[in-house]
Order: C-alpha cells, then structure tokens, then sequence
C-alpha cells in the first residue's frame, strides 16, 4: 500500500466521496446553511488591484533562456500556482456547503475554460487542475502548457460521451420535459452528495476555485457569480496585465505592473477576517514570486499580522 493510502483519513458516516464533513463547525455557520441554503445568496464579492511588478521581472528571468517556440510561463500560470498555495496554506478556503452541511474538499482542485481560437464561435473546452502538495510552479505551468496545447491541437472539439462536454451535450438534446426530469434528479443527488463520477469529474461546479481569465481576451476582471448545483465555494477574474500609478507605502507615486482580479466567494465557509488575510497572503506572493518556487506543502512564512 502507497503512503498516499495510508495516511488518507478513514471515510466516516457523513461524509462525502470528495470530502470530509466538519464536524466541529460553529454555530452561526450552521445556522447561515439552514436561514440561506443557497450558495448565490450568500455572494461576497472581493476586487483588488495587485502590484505584480516583481512577478513580471520574475516572468521575465524565467523565461529568457527558454528556446523560440518553447511554451514560456504566463501570469496566469502564476495565479493559478498561487491560488493553489493560498488554499493549502489556507484550508477553510478548501470548505463547501451542499445539502446544508459543511465540508471539506480531499483535495485541492482549480478548473478554467480554453477557447480554442480567439474568434466568435471558437469551440471551448473545459479543463481541472489537481496539484501535488510537492509540486511548484514549474509543475504547475508545464501541466496547464500541456493540457492547452493538447486541447488546441485540432479546431473542433473531440469529445467523447463519457466526458462532461459530451454528457451535456447528450442531454441538450432530449426532449425539455425529458430533460427537466433528469436535472431534477441530478440535483437531488448533488444535494446528497451521491452524484456518480462521470457527472463530477471534469466538471468546474466542483472544483475548489473556478477561474476565468479575461486578460487573454484584453478584459478587466468582473464580478461572476457563484452556483448553487455542485460545490464550487469560489470564482475567481483575472483581468489584464497593465501599467498603473501607485502610490508606495513611503508616500511617493510610482508606474507598476499592475493586475486586477476579482473574487466571489460563499461567506458561510469562513468570515470576512480569513478572506481578508487570505487575499494579503496572495499579494505577498505576487510581491515574492520565489515563494512560486517552493512546493505547495511548504509554508510561506509569510506574518499576518
């Protein structure tokens, strides 16, 4: 038996296939499931512009002893493996509720969209990013190069049945009161937790944070809003890599990288105070890129006080 096995927890009456039902939540959190059970009435919306000045002299080094046509590390790569070591720093960011219950993911999962082609009617496809506790950015990046380019290889989408792109679009098919009476029970066993695999794996309404990156596209980030069918507690908007006037902590205004990105998170996971320190810990990576270097299960040390 792998150690992996060995020291993933015992399965207990109550909990989930992907995770483990807290049991020692407190009492206003179990109150908030019952007065709110739905996660898009429970919406905080957090906007931040991000000083990402260190991240693109970082972005810079990493990538010029790379060879032409050679897949380089994008910003993007960086959110994502800095997303991913905010939530394994920060594990009640790892929280959802379903079925008016609180749990806690196994593991940690981020899920975006690739379009195929920047035009109109480009085909997209969906793609889920489990990380490693030992991998860092460098992992990170080459996993999300591989799975895009792979995805881009051909112009249409390949998609099988038993993918979730062809599972949808099986069903969009049916008859409307045919498929009225599947989604009914498809959300009843979401609200179980009893869903089978083949509907969940794949599919971004069950991943940690879903993520949109609208600075491929020249967009700002915006506010997206949460869903009630499956467990996805967090979205996430990333906007355009630009240049900004700050003002420094020493009084004087300064033109930096700037990045601006939004959040929607469910407020019944954690208060207000968590997510404030959860996003001082992703501006302190932004502003020490290195911390990108080190595996997801070390700590960044960072204070915050």
């Amino acid at each position: 038996m792998s150690e992996e096995k060995k020291q993933k927890p015992k399965r207990r009456f109550g909990d989930r296939r992907d995770a483990r039902m807290v049991r020692d939540g407190k009492g206003l959190q179990t109150i908030m499931t019952h007065l709110m059970p739905n996660r898009t009435d429970c919406e905080v919306y957090l906007h931040e512009l991000i000083d990402a000045t260190e991240l693109v002299r970082y972005l810079e080094k990493k990538n010029a002893d790379r060879q032409e046509g050679e897949g380089k590390m994008t910003v993007f790569h960086c959110v994502i493996a800095g997303l991913a070591r905010m939530v394994r720093e920060r594990p009640l960011m790892n929280r959802f509720i379903q079925g008016r219950r609180m749990y806690e993911r196994n593991e940690i999962s981020l899920s975006f969209v690739v379009k195929r082609r920047f035009e109109d009617h480009a085909d997209e496809s969906l793609m889920v990013l489990i990380p490693k506790d030992t991998d860092t950015v460098n992992e990170i990046s080459s996993k999300i190069r591989g799975d895009v380019r792979e995805i881009r290889k051909s112009e249409h989408a390949e998609i099988g049945v038993d993918s979730i792109d062809g599972i949808m679009d099986g069903l969009a098919k049916l008859p409307r009161l045919l498929l009225m009476f599947i989604i009914w029970i498809i959300k009843v066993m979401d609200f179980w937790g009893v869903n089978p695999r083949f509907l969940t794996d794949g599919d971004p309404n069950y991943t940690t944070i879903l993520c949109s990156n609208l600075g491929s596209i020249r967009c700002p980030s915006v506010y997206h809003h949460l869903n009630n069918y499956g467990t996805n507690s967090i979205m996430v908007t990333i906007g355009t890599l630009h240049k900004e006037e700050m003002l420094m902590p020493d009084g004087h205004k300064e033109v930096r990288d700037v990045v601006d990105i939004g959040a929607t998170l469910d407020e019944r996971i954690a208060d207000g105070f968590y997510f404030a320190r959860s996003l001082k810990l992703i501006k302190h990576i932004f502003a020490n890129p290195e911390l990108l270097e080190q595996p997801l299960e070390k700590p960044s040390g960072f204070d915050y006080q």
